[in-house]
């Protein structure tokens, strides 16, 4: 069972807003990475995109949701499934992205595979996005 917003806002110590809760009910009821536009689509006649950016930033410097690339360059954003904090976020999970629906979701019980560099890189960021039909579609 996922925790209530005010929970989550409580855990990572942040102070209890309209703007925080009403985003992360979106994120708790949507099981699929949200895209700026998909949240402001949403709550656009209630918050202006300056405070759903803000919220969005807090969000992701406190380590409540973390970044979800998309195929087509576009940033997206998921619920953290584990903790994390504000220096480390833990995803190392694969997402994938369904080419019927278009929900972009986090499995977490896939891992991306080791990836050896060459001498001299240094990885900062790891990202796996698979394409296909969710279990929703087929």
């Amino acid at each position: 069972m996922q925790k209530l917003e005010g929970q989550i806002l409580k855990d990572y110590e942040l102070r209890t807003t309209t703007s925080r809760s009403a985003i992360l009910r979106l994120f708790i009821k949507n099981a699929f990475a949200l895209s700026y536009s998909d949240i402001e689509r949403e709550i656009a006649a209630t918050f202006d995109r300056v405070t759903v950016y803000r919220t969005l930033k807090t969000f992701l410097d406190k380590g409540v949701i973390h970044k979800v690339l998309d195929d087509e360059g576009s940033l997206k954003y998921a619920l953290c499934s584990e903790p994390c904090s504000t220096h480390e976020h833990h995803h190392e999970h694969v997402h994938f992205k369904c080419s019927t629906c278009g929900h972009t979701n986090c499995l977490e019980d896939v891992t991306i595979p080791m990836v050896r560099l060459p001498k001299g890189y240094v990885v900062a960021e790891v990202n796996l996005l698979i394409q296909g039909t969710c279990n929703n579609c087929q």
